[in-house]
């Protein structure tokens, strides 16, 4: 069988509906087709590529690893398919479902707010929105965008960066009234700092001193899952917390928390990005469109500054 005689978008969007749906029943009454015609479709098409893509028992189906691979590289053809069919027949217009994954601290205080606007200037635009620090992979979890704050890590992604903001040390008035605010970094370690529950690359806080860049940090007394849980802990009293100025610049403006060693501050920045897929095919309208909002709309007042290209 050559391959033109194929239907190899068929083959992938019943094995993505298998995968989606947990089985080959649920998949046949989605796609109006016999248990066993799915069943055969998945084996033939196993055939073909040579390989097992999905474990069978009598209770469960589990993927191999050559079936997340294919996948995750079917769902991803099939949406680009998918958009080519839209923009063709809708003028390019955005339409269709858009899937976006943000920090938390960047999430709550910038993306959300946005959102209504964004959706009542796209009508043809649903969008899932998911809070969370892990890092992840875009293709594995179907997302369109991702907001990325600090270094990345893949250089396969295509980035807008939105703007980069400062990183201050800082603590609550009640806690600095209790421990006393110090003035040298290497006093930290008579403090208590907050920490995070994943590895970061950066194993202390950087202070520039005569004879050069130090990093010093106080001994964790708690570690947090995301940015907002730390600044919680900080505007608590529970101990010191190194953060971007974005997060807490309206914290440090209300005089909640205080910057610490602030003189000592090398001026390092975070910069913030929104990252996608690319690729040789054209770009989805709606991943387009989302991206260019929020570059238009994500310039943060001036204490809580997010700064442009250049000023950090």
């Amino acid at each position: 069988m050559t391959r033109l005689e194929v239907n190899r978008a068929a083959e992938m969007e019943v094995f993505a509906r298998v995968v989606d749906l947990g089985g080959f029943t649920a998949a046949a009454r989605a796609r109006g087709l016999t248990p066993s015609g799915v069943s055969k479709l998945i084996t033939r098409l196993e055939a073909r590529l040579g390989t097992r893509l999905i474990h069978r028992s009598t209770r469960r189906l589990s993927l191999t690893p050559e079936g997340q691979a294919f996948y995750a590289r079917a769902v991803r053809i099939l949406g680009e398919m998918e958009e080519a069919e839209r923009e063709a027949s809708a003028g390019a217009a955005p339409r269709g479902h858009l899937r976006v994954n943000s920090n938390v601290p960047f999430g709550m205080r910038y993306l959300m707010p946005i959102v209504p606007e964004f959706l009542a200037a796209h009508p043809g635009v649903t969008i899932d929105v998911v809070l969370s620090d892990t890092v992840i992979d875009l293709m594995e979890e179907r997302a369109d965008v991702a907001i990325r704050v600090g270094p990345l890590r893949d250089s396969s992604l295509m980035l807008r960066k939105l703007g980069s903001s400062r990183m201050v040390v800082v603590a609550s008035p009640a806690y600095l009234r209790g421990h006393g605010m110090p003035t040298h970094p290497s006093e930290l370690v008579h403090h208590q700092g907050i920490g995070w529950t994943f590895p970061r690359i950066i194993g202390g806080w950087p202070f520039q001193l005569e004879d050069g860049v130090e990093h010093h940090v106080a001994p964790v007394v708690a570690r947090a899952s995301d940015g907002d849980v730390a600044r919680l802990l900080a505007l608590g009293g529970v101990g010191m917390a190194r953060l971007a100025r974005f997060h807490v610049g309206s914290d440090i403006a209300a005089g909640a928390l205080v910057p610490v060693l602030e003189e000592l501050n090398p001026g390092d920045c975070e910069d913030i990005h929104a990252v996608y897929l690319g690729g040789a095919s054209p770009l989805p309208a709606r991943v387009r469109a989302f991206v260019d909002f929020l570059a238009s709309r994500c310039r943060i007042s001036d204490h809580v500054p997010v700064l442009p290209d250049g000023e950090c």
